[in-house]
């Protein structure tokens, strides 16, 4: 049967609408807590009859779901997690009406995953295809999954404490993590200036209508599961527990359960216990001075970083209105007491569930203990999530962006917050390098990073390329047209008849010398040219900038003029040529080691890669070991003469030739015996002369 769906109420002033499952802000006073209203009323006696016949997930409840028939679901088989009854726990209590709503088993491993289901559905339905996130971990986790199914670009922001293994997760999936030093109410107000500076779609959370009824379904199955009542009918339980962040689990339940009551199915409105860990309890700390509105914790101080938001708006007031009419409670447990509870009920019902939802575990105990819940009373708690996987996963070593926003963002001058999501840009603007040739990749990628940060990924055959620009949806297509089994060519066309990659610029760096008809064709598809062997690292990189700056400002403004570094003109006629030597100089002074690799760069048959660490140099060796290593002896992390013994123990540099280059001018002379043995020349930089070193490197290197 149809939805009941009527109209949308605003919870700030009462004003009721007319119905829009997408409606955002009331039309009356531009509240932007606002929520789906329906005809109670008219729901068949019947219904939980009609349940039987439909699939078990969340969507079965479609008579109370706002959504049109055609929504186009997104879905992963959410919902209809088990309620198990908790016999250990009944049995250590003596209390008989505990059980447990798995809430672990979905795919991510949490319940947001109703909510990412719902909400992701609704973007897709109205054609959304990038949006931002702020989250604490589990939220992001399951956006990003849902939002990989949906072909949607996830932009997520989390805080620093959010634990490594959650960021990998949303890596995982495909999604943009950007790390923000700072509280989670930081992050949001970043993320929330984000989404304004580029135009995206910023997800409300506990503000939307989507995501809120994703969470009553909860209450539905709570209903259609526990045993009947004595004539048939479901029941609802006495008492609901929850552990809280911002309250939007707690918020959906309490109105399923409502309409529910509404609609006659159920007796009564439980009671609503919300628990809060006690580094961060505004709503507890609230309710027990009986205030109406809660007051914002700004630093949260708990290592259970998932519910660690510090202003729960309006989702405060209206729990509190629930337990002032209805009863309930609010208590906040430490993380002693949640890492407690998180051992003792893995042990005492073998189920094993993240410190987050150990929480609410923490907090039966203590309701029980002050004597809130009766010992004939029935209680449902919320097994709000599973364990996160300690795995460590293979992905790209650009997979985090970080922004320090550590001090409060009140007292943060503007000017410094627009420097900050200044900086955020450069490093999400992505580019992707095509070419069949690794070092004229890396050296391109070198090249470009060491004027901006951008984030480069690199392919080095055309079908991991194509792959690479779907998946990445970059800002700039760096291509060569020269590669075996498909030419640039026909990688443009299938990049222009994709309409996800139609619209990214390319810049073609080929050594391909181009027909007129071939250059017609590239001027066609409106892409940049360079000709390998022709221009230098400046160009290059005026070039990239130019292009990635008109996109950002639109078609006809470059944007403003960016100032290329003094220094930066390293020649780059070596693109495309076969033959070149590679040295590498290792020395942590930069003005020194450019000056060296300024005057091997006279010779277009050298490449030249700058480290300035000991590690760093042995990373560039790693990657490609090179013909030959000049180096200083005073390095900051490993001493020139411990990483020549570490050089000539590798295979790869055994017999590589290298050459000393230090300001120590009064090495001892078995210090300098030694060095001597393991190098081919030692020159000392304050009586260099650069003709005759030269000179003596050409020597040492073949034709």
């Amino acid at each position: 049967m149809p939805s009941l769906f009527s109209g949308v109420r605003c919870l700030e002033c009462g004003q009721v609408m007319s119905p829009d499952p997408y409606a955002v802000v009331c039309a009356a006073c531009g509240g932007a807590w606002v929520e789906a209203v329906y005809d109670c009323s008219a729901l068949p006696r019947q219904w939980p009859a009609l349940l039987k016949e439909r699939s078990y997930d969340l969507w079965r409840y479609e008579e109370l779901f706002p959504f049109p028939p055609d929504l186009p679901r997104v879905s992963l088989g959410e919902g209809w997690t088990p309620l198990i009854r908790a016999a250990g726990l009944e049995r250590e209590t003596a209390h008989a009406q505990i059980w447990i709503k798995d809430e672990r088993q979905h795919t991510t491993g949490s319940f947001k995953d109703r909510q990412a289901a719902t909400a992701v559905s609704a973007l897709k339905a109205q054609g959304i295809d990038e949006i931002v996130l702020a989250s604490t971990g589990n939220a992001g986790a399951a956006y990003a999954a849902y939002c990989a199914r949906a072909g949607i670009r996830l932009w997520v922001f989390v805080t620093s404490s959010v634990p490594a293994e959650k960021m990998r997760e949303l890596a995982l999936y495909g999604a943009e993590v950007i790390k923000v030093t700072g509280t989670y109410d930081q992050a949001k107000k970043v993320a929330t200036d984000f989404a304004q500076r580029r135009g995206l779609y910023l997800d409300r959370g506990a503000k939307s209508i989507p995501c809120k009824e994703s969470m009553k379904t909860i209450a539905f199955e709570i209903a259609e599961q526990l045993p009947r009542r004595p004539d048939g009918g479901w029941q609802a339980p006495d008492w609901y527990i929850q552990a809280v962040s911002g309250g939007i689990g707690p918020l959906g339940v309490l109105k399923g359960f409502t309409e529910l009551h509404a609609a006659g199915m159920i007796a009564r409105i439980p009671q609503i216990a919300v628990v809060q860990t006690a580094g961060c309890s505004p709503m507890v700390d609230a309710w027990e001075k009986g205030l109406d509105k809660a007051i914002p914790v700004e630093q949260p101080d708990s290592l259970i970083t998932v519910l660690a938001t510090g202003d729960p708006g309006m989702a405060y007031t209206i729990l509190k209105r629930a337990n002032d009419a209805n009863g309930g409670a609010m208590v906040a447990v430490n993380d002693g007491e949640a890492f407690r509870a998180m051992r003792h009920i893995a042990r005492l019902e073998g189920l094993s569930m993240e410190p987050a939802a150990s929480v609410a575990f923490a907090g039966l105990e203590k309701l029980l203990d002050q004597g809130y819940i009766r010992p004939h009373e029935q209680v449902v708690v919320n097994c709000s999530g599973h364990t996160f996987s300690a795995e460590k996963y293979a992905l790209e070593d650009r997979y985090l962006l970080s922004l320090d926003v550590a001090a409060p963002l009140e007292v943060r001058p503007a000017e410094g917050l627009i420097t900050a999501l200044e900086e955020l840009d450069e490093q999400i603007t992505t580019i992707v390098i095509i070419d069949d040739n690794p070092q004229d990749s890396r050296l391109m990628r070198r090249l470009l990073q060491h004027y901006k940060p951008y984030r480069i990924f690199e392919a080095n055959d055309p079908q991991n390329g194509l792959a690479l620009v779907r998946e990445r949806r970059p800002d700039l297509i760096v291509l060569d047209l020269m590669m075996p089994d498909m030419d640039g060519f026909v990688i443009l066309d299938e990049l222009k008849a994709d309409p996800r990659t139609a619209a990214v610029p390319v810049l073609v760096v080929s050594a391909k010398t181009l027909k007129p008809s071939e250059y017609a064709r590239l001027q066609r598809y409106d892409a940049a040219i360079l000709q390998k062997g022709s221009f230098s690292a400046r160009e290059l990189a005026s070039q990239v900038v130019d292009i990635v700056e008109r996109g950002k400002h639109g078609t006809g403004d470059e944007g403003p003029e960016v100032p290329i570094p003094f220094g930066f003109d390293a020649p780059v006629e070596t693109f495309g040529q076969k033959g070149r030597l590679q040295i590498l100089v290792v020395d942590d002074y930069e003005p020194e080691a450019r000056l060296i690799r300024r005057l091997l760069e006279t010779q277009p048959r050298f490449v030249v890669i700058e480290a300035h660490s000991g590690q760093e140099g042995l990373r560039v060796i790693d990657e490609a070991p090179p013909d030959m290593i000049i180096l200083d002896l005073m390095l900051p992390d490993i001493s020139g003469e411990n990483l020549l013994v570490m050089l000539r123990m590798r295979p790869e540099t055994a017999n590589v030739p290298i050459i000393v280059v230090t300001s120590r001018d009064d090495l001892p002379v078995d210090v300098r015996a030694r060095i001597a043995s393991n190098v081919d020349s030692i020159w000392s930089k304050s009586v260099l002369d650069r003709s005759s070193f030269l000179a003596h490197i050409e020597a040492l290197l073949p034709e």
